[in-house]
């Protein structure tokens, strides 16, 4: 006689942040996720300059969104970052690795749709960014840099 297995239920991922989405980001359009109890279109694609990412903020402040988490792909991500702070959004940069290596993936949800539902467990970790200050101290340095390079070419 067989004893009898007792099967338990596998715990369930508790939702920490409601007003999570996610952008993923592209060099010629951004999509976005937002959580999809609250629109029939959960998922939507944004252009890339300055007047897509103000109309991308206010898509967001309709469904009511108070985090973004976006995948730091190249140096697209930059300008929305910006843009989502200035609206008042938590804004938190992902590194794309970190991102894929949950388990779980499925290949037929979008990018954005899944950086959604992990942000809003609370499974993404925030990438360093520096304070303004020290944002705006590198870039200085780094046209430093390449003008003293440039000299140096023409010294040459």
């Amino acid at each position: 006689m067989m004893a009898k297995q007792k099967t338990e239920r596998p715990p369930t991922i508790e939702t920490v942040n409601i007003g999570a989405a996610a952008v993923d980001i592209g060099s010629r359009e951004h999509v976005a996720a937002v959580n999809p109890d609250v629109t029939d279109a959960p998922v939507r694609a944004f252009g890339t300059f300055t007047h897509d990412l103000h109309d991308l903020a206010y898509w967001f402040k309709s469904h009511g969104v108070t985090s973004v988490a976006m995948e730091s792909t190249g140096v697209y991500w930059i300008p929305a970052h910006e843009i989502l702070e200035q609206h008042g959004f938590e804004v938190i940069l992902v590194n794309a690795r970190y991102a894929k290596n949950v388990p779980g993936r499925k290949t037929d949800v979008s990018d954005a749709s899944w950086l959604r539902q992990l942000h809003s467990y609370g499974l993404l970790r925030r990438s360093f960014r520096p304070s303004a200050q020290i944002a705006t101290l590198r870039a200085y340095l780094r046209q430093r840099e390449r003008l003293v390079e440039y000299a140096a070419a023409h010294i040459h």
